[in-house]
C-alpha cells in the first residue's frame, strides 16, 4: 500500500491546535527594578516635615540672594575702581584744555606787539607816526584784557572810587580840598577780580583831609588865646 504524503504546512496547523493553553507563553512578571522605578505614594508630611520645607526653601532664597548681591558688590567694585583711575584724567585734560585755550589768546597780543614794534621801528618822526603807534599799543592792551576777561579775570576800578581796603592798598595820602575825603585819587598799579573775589588788589593813593577841630578844642583855643592876651 502507498501512503498518501502529508502536507506541512497541515501539520503545523495540527500542532498549533494540539497545544493547550497551559502550553502558552507566559506573561511578563513585574521585576525588582520596575517596582523601584514606579512612584510610591507620598507619606502625610507632620507640621515639622513641613516647617523644615518651608525653611528649606528660604534658606535657598537667601543664598541666590546673597550670590546675587555679591556679584552686584564686585560690579559696582569694578566701576569704582575705573571711577579713581578716568576722573584724574579727565581733570587733568580739562586743565589742560584751559591753558592752551588761555595761552592761545595771548598769541594775538604778542603778534600785535610785535606789528606795533616793526611799525615803530620803521614809521618816519613825527606826531602821525607817534599817533598810529600809540594806537596800535593800546589795541594790543584792550585785547589783552579781552583775553583776561574771557578767563574771568577784570580789572578793578579805582580812580574817583570810595576806598574799599578789601579790593584797594593805599600806598600815600594826599589832601584836595575838593575832592571827598576817602576817595582814590590815583592808581599807582592796577588791581584785578577773578570771578569776584580779589586777585590782586590795586596800589592807590588816597585823598586824606585834614581833620576839623572839634568845638571843644576850639573853645579851649579860643580861652588860651585870651589868657595869653592878659
Amino acid at each position: 500500500m502507498f501512503h498518501k504524503p502529508k502536507n506541512p504546512k497541515n501539520e503545523m496547523k495540527e500542532d498549533n491546535e494540539s497545544k493547550s493553553p497551559d502550553d502558552a507563553s507566559p506573561e511578563t512578571v513585574p521585576t525588582a527594578a520596575d517596582s523601584k522605578a514606579a512612584p510610591t505614594p507620598a507619606k502625610d508630611m507632620t507640621p515639622a516635615d513641613s516647617k523644615i520645607q518651608e525653611l528649606s526653601a528660604q534658606v535657598e532664597q537667601l543664598k541666590t540672594e546673597k550670590q546675587e548681591l555679591n556679584d552686584k558688590y564686585l560690579r559696582l567694585g569694578a566701576d569704582y575702581a575705573n571711577f579713581q583711575k578716568r576722573v584724574p584724567k579727565q581733570v587733568a585734560d580739562s586743565v589742560e584744555y584751559e591753558k592752551r585755550t588761555f595761552l592761545r589768546s595771548l598769541l594775538t597780543s604778542l603778534d600785535n606787539f610785535s606789528h606795533a614794534l616793526n611799525g615803530a621801528e620803521t614809521a618816519t618822526a613825527g606826531p602821525e607816526a607817534m599817533q598810529s603807534w600809540i594806537a596800535g599799543i593800546r589795541m594790543v592792551y584792550q585785547h589783552l584784557l579781552d583775553a583776561l576777561k574771557s578767563q574771568g579775570i577784570e580789572r578793578v576800578a579805582s580812580v574817583g572810587k570810595p576806598f574799599d581796603p578789601s579790593i584797594h592798598e593805599a600806598l600815600t595820602f594826599r589832601a584836595e580840598a575838593d575832592k571827598p575825603n576817602g576817595m582814590v585819587l590815583e592808581e599807582y598799579q592796577g588791581g584785578y577780580m577773578y570771578r569776584g573775589q580779589t586777585l590782586r588788589p590795586s596800589k592807590v593813593i588816597v585823598n586824606k583831609l585834614p581833620s576839623e577841630p572839634t568845638s571843644e578844642e576850639t573853645t579851649d583855643d579860643a580861652d588860651g588865646a585870651d589868657a595869653t592876651g592878659k
